[in-house]
């Protein structure tokens, strides 16, 4: 009897509950490192959480291969920040669009939504402006890019058939 080099996983978690969802990945990721495992999922939170190597793949063709970070660092989508701003003047936006690593800035419904390139000072240069315009916030909310992120910035977010 021989052991198997390479196993593969298409979807293992697709119609199940919660508690069977995370003893199936539980499981995947206890096997040993000797083992190759292949995965495919449409759920990118699982794929991010159990792949070393990540093929995003699309009408049959190979887009990216890499590991998260590297696809990450592929796509010109960056960190998402949503703050809890009641009021914020006109100015105070502007001077915020006019950070260099903001490359989008609205407000809707007390919610301040930026979307900025990837960067370690993201948080503290937006509060900083913030703060210098006298702005009341509350709840900060900050999201690095996700695998989703990276699929759509790929394959396109439009519908298709």
């Amino acid at each position: 009897r021989t052991s198997p080099s390479s196993i593969f996983f298409d979807e293992p978690t697709v119609a199940v509950d919660p508690q069977s969802r995370n003893a199936i990945l539980e499981g995947i990721q206890k096997m040993t490192a000797k083992l190759h495992r292949v995965y495919t999922s449409h759920y990118m939170e699982e794929v991010e959480e159990i792949c070393t190597r990540i093929m995003i793949m699309d009408h049959g063709q190979a887009l990216a291969t890499g590991t998260n970070a590297e696809l990450k660092a592929m796509i010109g989508t960056g960190e998402k920040i949503q703050i809890d701003v009641p009021e914020l003047g006109e100015a105070t936006l502007a001077r915020l669009d006019a950070l260099p690593h903001v490359t989008r800035a609205l407000t809707a419904e007390g919610t301040l939504e930026l979307a900025c390139q990837n960067g370690t000072h993201n948080v503290s240069d937006v509060l900083a402006v913030l703060q210098e315009g006298g702005a009341q916030f509350g709840r900060i909310y900050a999201e690095p890019p996700t695998l989703n992120d990276v699929f759509l910035e790929i394959t396109g977010t439009e519908l298709r058939d």
